[in-house]
């Protein structure tokens, strides 16, 4: 543990080559003393008389990586690329002369590193932030492969940190700690090396908020010296305490960093006084049982605090952490956190995958079984990575899905199996289905939490059992984007409604064709319009279909392309001209069947249609097919019914609530309010939003927005309000809201 602080001190002189050779041979006494030589030799002629900002030689800095890799004790293949990952970019080094020097395995992860390229999050220039969000890709894509070039990255960027402030552009130094905050620090936490992670973090936040890490540094100093006393006596009693049930133990503590307290008050709103566990004690023991016996010998002895014990050995933290966290009352009352581990979980937690390095058939490398063993593979952290960026349409919504994945707190839920899922803090099961597979996210349709049916906006809580209701075919439903919180769930829906849209606009696209060629009295095929496709730029039909489907190209160009030099007939220009889809084209959708809500058809905010509405749609250009109820008033302003497509309900709706929209005039007196939303609850309806669209000193006139099962189920709710002594007057919402006279 304390090798990677030593190494921190060593800024100002980089290892000697046998300092560096004997750091490895502590761990592993197989190394390959000549390869590590070899590199660390060929990384200080390459770099020749380079300087860095510091006034250090700059092969000061490679080394000092493959020092902080040594106190990880990867294997001397890490470490070689530690030492070189520099070169390829920075001096006349070719990967050709990497391969034949080292070989071909160290040459890949040197290419690796330098192919990642700078992550810039905070660049307001459109163009670099695509270019920041690609180079991302090419990060997860290239840790993805060996997690190697991740832990080499992430110890390039923590000595770079330590030794920012030589840096004489502020605006850099504010850049690079914005990308160590944004994207090395969680992907450290991602992979459980919280000490590099809680480092970072650390020196990020003294160069972006440097009078809050001034503060808080003073703060803790002045702590420190009024607690010393009080810590001491803390520590003697716990060791007499162990030594009288004759537990052997390993007692230290460790103070909470300035970043973390900082975090801590910005969330809870709390005062640096009321910060519990500013100082924590470790007790370090042999076996899981033990583990749990000192925490008896903890609680029989001090009180402890409520609603302050976590169990994260039966329950392990996504990145494979186990601990015993629990709070109890020391001397004179003072909240104090103790964390009870074994010697491996110790490990596990400071070096997060590192520790998963050892001996395997007589070879020094990464043990997927005794990762197993200590509680799952972290390198599955960054699988899901993988998927998003798999699924996403772009780099940039690639980034905003990652973003989101990274940086959350998290929820520890079950399927009925016992599998652990960890979540988000605020996730649903719609969150939750997309976890256990993309498969089951598709297909979800309700999920039972605890063995009660639920609704899909349920926010779960830890150690919910949660069962997925799967449906048949995968269909992306509307405002399910706006009900997740995961990255996974939102890239996948999204890729969900993008095939959606796609397979819907190219069959309205498809159908418009059909009809233009009908009304010219021409039989239609794909044959038929391969001169048409030339003509307008498409190489397949399926782009033509898409972009008339979608509105992107008029009948009227798609006409004068498919039958060019030919007078128009008034039957044609009618048609052509026509912005909305015709009664002939409607009538291939039966009720039923056609498109999907969200993707290609769109539900109106004026009448906010619902299940058991009889509703018809408006095509408009780029956005699809808008649906509104038969008797909405935007339908009389269409210039006739023809233009209207006859379109239902697709699916059941048991397992989905939808919004409608009340109007109501309330008096203005105390309890009436109250009264209102009782009465909604009382007959089933969730009340999601209040309007209120006029007041006077005698009425108030509102929009109520509730959540229901239909349009009969809205009417009882509507019955039942009028019922109310308070209420004036109610009615459903179908367009332009007009007060009670």
């Amino acid at each position: 543990m304390n090798k990677i602080a030593n190494i921190k001190t060593e800024t100002s002189r980089h290892l000697r080559q046998y300092e560096l050779v004997d750091l490895v041979r502590e761990y592993d006494p197989s190394v390959d003393e000549n390869l590590l030589n070899k590199a660390y030799v060929y990384a200080t002629k390459a770099h020749g008389a380079q300087m860095r900002h510091s006034g250090d030689p700059y092969y000061a800095h490679p080394i000092q990586v493959a020092g902080i890799l040594a106190s990880l004790h990867l294997d001397v293949q890490s470490i070689c690329t530690g030492l070189l990952h520099d070169v390829l970019e920075d001096t006349e080094a070719t990967y050709e002369d990497i391969t034949e020097m080292f070989g071909e395995e160290i040459a890949k992860l040197v290419d690796g590193v330098t192919k990642l390229g700078q992550v810039e999050l905070s660049v307001p220039n459109p163009t670099r932030q695509r270019r920041q969000a690609e180079n991302f890709q090419k990060f997860v894509l290239a840790m993805s492969k060996d997690v190697r070039v991740l832990l080499v990255k992430l110890c390039d960027r923590l000595h770079n940190m330590r030794t920012l402030e030589h840096h004489p552009k502020a605006e850099s130094r504010e850049r690079i700690s914005r990308e160590t905050m944004d994207i090395y620090a969680p992907l450290a936490r991602r992979i459980g090396i919280d000490r590099i992670c809680s480092e970072l973090e650390d020196l990020s936040f003294k160069h972006l908020n440097s009078s809050a890490y001034e503060s808080i540094t003073r703060r803790l100093e002045d702590w420190r010296a009024n607690q010393k006393a009080a810590i001491s006596q803390m520590s003697v009693a716990l060791r007499d305490l162990t030594d009288e049930q004759g537990i052997a133990a390993q007692i230290y503590g460790r103070e909470k960093r300035a970043y973390a307290i900082w975090r801590k008050l910005q969330r809870q709103g709390i005062s640096f006084e009321d910060v519990a566990d500013i100082y924590a004690f470790r007790i370090i023991v042999d076996d899981r049982a033990t583990c749990y016996r000192v925490l008896g010998m903890l609680h029989t002895n001090f009180r402890c605090v409520p609603a302050r014990f976590r169990d994260f050995i039966s329950v392990p933290k996504p990145n494979g952490y186990q601990s015993l966290h629990t709070t109890i009352l020391g001397p004179e009352n003072r909240r104090l956190e103790i964390q009870i581990r074994t010697a491996r979980m110790e490990d596990v937690a400071e070096r997060g995958v590192a520790a998963h390095w050892a001996y395997k058939n007589e070879s020094y490398a990464y043990d997927p079984e005794k990762a197993q063993e200590s509680g799952g593979d972290p390198l599955r952290r960054i699988r899901p990575l993988v998927e998003m960026m798999e699924q996403s349409g772009d780099a940039d919504e690639f980034l905003e899905h990652a973003k989101l994945e990274m940086f959350a707190d998290q929820v520890f839920t079950f399927t009925p199996k016992g599998e652990l899922i960890s979540l988000p803090r605020g996730a649903t099961p719609i969150d939750f289905a997309y976890a256990v597979h993309t498969d089951v996210g598709d297909t979800c349709i309700g999920a039972l939490i605890n063995n009660r049916e639920r609704p899909l906006r349920t926010r779960l809580q830890n150690g919910d059992v949660v069962k997925i209701i799967r449906g048949g075919e995968p269909e992306p439903q509307p405002d399910w984007e706006n009900m997740v919180v995961t990255g996974r769930a939102r890239s996948s829906l999204r890729r969900l409604t993008r095939d959606k849209e796609v397979q819907e606009f190219v069959r309205i696209g498809a159908m418009l064709a059909d009809h233009a060629f009908a009304r010219e009295d021409k039989d239609f095929s794909e044959s038929s319009i391969g001169d048409t496709l030339k003509r307008l730029g498409f190489k397949e039909p399926e782009e033509l279909y898409h972009a008339l489907g979608k509105g992107d190209m008029s009948i009227k160009h798609f006409m004068k392309a498919a039958f060019p030099g030919r007078e128009s007939t008034k039957a044609m220009e009618d048609y052509a001209n026509r912005e909305f889809i015709t009664d002939s084209t409607a009538k291939l959708y039966v009720k039923g069947d056609g498109l999907t809500a969200g993707v290609s058809m769109h539900l109106s905010d004026c009448c906010s249609p619902i299940p058991g509405d009889r509703i018809v749609g408006l095509q408009r250009p780029g956005k699809g097919v808008i649906i509104h109820t038969i008797d909405c008033d935007v339908l009389a302003s269409s210039d006739a019914s023809s233009d209207w497509l006859d379109i239902g309900w697709r699916r059941a709706a048991q397992h989905a609530m939808s919004t409608g929209r009340v109007t109501a005039t309330v008096e203005h007196v105390p309890g009436a309010l109250a009264d209102v939303t009782k009465i909604i609850g009382e007959a089933g309806g969730n009340l999601i939003n209040i309007t209120t669209v006029q007041r006077s000193p005698t009425f108030f006139d509102m929009i109520f927005d509730v959540e229901v099962t239909d349009n009969r189920h809205l009417m009882q709710i509507i019955a039942a309000l009028r019922t109310s002594a308070y209420v004036v007057a109610a009615q459903r919402m179908m367009g332009e809201f007009v007060p009670a006279q």
